[in-house]
């Protein structure tokens, strides 16, 4: 069974980052030019797609299925105590 990565795991294989912050930082800032000029409807709607677009790139239910539980770990208590 292949375990999920939940440590960082960003980059370009066979490439060292050169700059003062972390490749992680490189993505979020895709993903937040990929929602701007978005209504919330259609950031959500791309969302879900980039979800299910990068479930299948992964491909391996037992990866999916650790990474759905994780990602579920305190949302419930975080809506609750908001």
């Amino acid at each position: 069974m292949n375990t999920l990565k939940v440590q960082s795991n960003f980059g370009r294989p066979g490439q060292r980052e050169r700059q003062a912050y972390s490749a992680g930082d490189s993505f979020y800032e895709m993903l937040v030019d990929g929602h701007r000029g978005l209504s919330d409807a259609q950031s959500e709607l791309m969302s879900a797609r980039l979800v299910l677009l990068l479930a299948n790139h992964v491909g391996d239910l037992d990866v999916l299925r650790q990474a759905i539980a994780a990602a579920r770990v305190g949302v419930i208590d975080k809506e609750t105590t908001a």
